[in-house]
């Protein structure tokens, strides 16, 4: 995603061009990569905005959001205990994509490479901060008040540090591979995909390693101890029989194993969704007690952000970089719409095939070639449908919350998604730490008046959080105030 640690103030109006002939700049990575000596030149001929991705980056924040706030009620919101696709299971791939598109459009006037990839490596060692410090264990913000982690147990993957991984790679590529001369050439057709030709060698050599891996790892049976407190197996070391290769099953697949040999079981996810898998509770989508014949791998931790996942997650953001390169060299609007849903039509039905022809199965904890197909191929047909309505019919005022909160993704992230602004107002208590103005908005104005626990957390988090900040992130705008990386 798009954000970060420094304050900024944005001033002066972007220079009008031609539509069909603008050179879009993403809003971080064009004041990331101005230059500490060239601002002034970089603010003199930076362009228009591309507001669709900026609208884009605003939806996929606001999923995020309401998948953490409702998806516990909503099943279908959350993300699918093992195969399949739920809405959750979009919001990563959608940020990827977004990080992706934005990359050439960054890098697009930085003709001194090594300043280029200092910013980026700047820039990923401050997601990787950001990333341990919300979901390395420290802060467990918003329900409970407390604060602090063993790092004997600390998480070292997460969201944002999957995002970093990504982006590192990805950037550094572009930077190394781009070549000067082509920067300001238009194309059309598939004439993109032979200009960067070396970025999609890499991409599928990528692939080759992550399938080698995955079928070809011989994954032998293995055990852990019990670390939840509230199982009636804490303390107990349970033992997992595997023995196999080649399989995509939640307790042997290679995945989950390169994680806990490399990172530990006790650094990865204690609360995977495979907890809500059909064979662990009776509930199933729904988080519920375990059954009591419940496979020993049920109670066991999974890292969804993890090695080899994240290596195939890299995918997602390279397909966004063919985007963003197709609008910096495409001149007209609709030769990009042309090249972009094309793409992205035949991704979408490349993963459905895969996955309903039981080749591969669409799964976002594995990060397969299934669900990167469907998952890019929906982020670049969505993205279509925002640069339609809002770049080239300029339907600017109905996505105004969306576009405001995409340029302040981070700000909105960190106080939402991740619940740090949550976890102050519930340190400030009546009599008892379930007295709170968090807990009261959301029992007495949401479930009370709908008389439904479900309707009421579903309201409370599209307007107390996500309608909310994206007011907020707009006074912010209005006032020129970003927090970016």
């Amino acid at each position: 995603m798009d954000g970060g640690h420094d304050v900024t103030r944005r001033h002066g109006a972007a220079a009008e061009e031609d539509p069909d002939r603008r050179r879009s700049r993403e809003h971080a990575g064009e004041e990331e990569y101005g230059g500490d000596g060239d601002d002034e030149k970089a603010s003199a001929r930076r362009s228009k905005r591309v507001a669709s991705l900026d609208v884009f980056r605003g939806l996929t924040v606001a999923l995020m959001i309401l998948v953490d706030g409702a998806g516990g009620e909503w099943p279908v919101i959350g993300h699918a205990p093992w195969n399949g696709c739920n809405l959750a299971d979009f919001v990563m791939p959608f940020f990827l994509f977004i990080v992706g598109m934005a990359i050439p459009l960054s890098l697009k006037r930085i003709p001194d490479r090594g300043r280029a990839v200092r910013r980026v490596v700047i820039r990923t060692l401050k997601l990787l901060f950001w990333g341990i410090l919300l979901q390395g264990g420290y802060s467990h913000a918003p329900d409970d008040l407390s604060y602090g982690v063993d790092m004997k147990h600390v998480r070292w993957c997460g969201i944002l540090q999957r995002i970093a991984l990504a982006y590192l790679v990805v950037a550094v590529l572009e930077i190394l591979t781009k070549n000067a001369k082509v920067q300001d050439q238009s194309s059309s057709g598939f004439s993109i995909f032979r200009m960067y030709l070396s970025q999609w060698i890499v991409a599928c050599c990528i692939l080759v390693i992550y399938l080698s891996l995955v079928y070809g790892i011989f994954v032998p049976d293995w055990d852990f101890r019990v670390s939840d407190d509230k199982s009636p197996n804490y303390g107990k070391i349970l033992t997992v029989t595997c023995g196999t290769r080649g399989k995509l099953s939640p307790p042997c697949n290679a995945v989950g194993y390169i994680d806990r040999k490399v990172l530990g079981i006790n650094h990865m996810y204690h609360k995977p969704a495979w907890r809500r898998h059909k064979d662990c509770t009776d509930v199933s989508p729904h988080d519920g007690p375990f059954k009591t014949d419940a496979p020993a791998w049920c109670y066991a931790p999974f890292e969804p952000e993890g090695i080899l996942s994240s290596l195939s997650a890299v995918l997602s953001t390279i397909i966004g970089v063919h985007y963003g390169h197709v609008l910096v060299h495409m001149k007209s609007h609709t030769d990009r719409l042309k090249q972009w849903s094309i793409l992205g039509i035949t991704l979408l039905v490349l993963g459905l095939t895969l996955h309903f022809s039981h080749a591969i199965p669409l799964n976002k904890q594995l990060y397969t070639l299934s669900y990167i197909c469907v998952t890019a191929g929906a982020a670049g047909i969505v993205f279509c449908m925002f640069y339609f309505l809002v770049d080239i019919l300029n339907l600017h005022y109905p996505f105004a919350p969306l576009r405001w909160t995409g340029m302040n993704a981070m700000l909105v992230y960190v106080m939402a998604a991740a619940g740090i602004f949550e976890g102050f107002l519930n340190g400030w208590y009546y009599d008892g730490t379930n007295n709170t103005l968090v807990y009261w908005v959301r029992k007495h104005v949401f479930v009370k008046v709908w008389h439904s626990t479900r309707v009421g957390i579903l309201l409370y988090v599209l307007f107390a959080q996500i309608l909310f900040w994206a007011l907020v992130a707009g006074v912010l705008h209005r006032v020129r105030l970003y927090w970016k990386l």
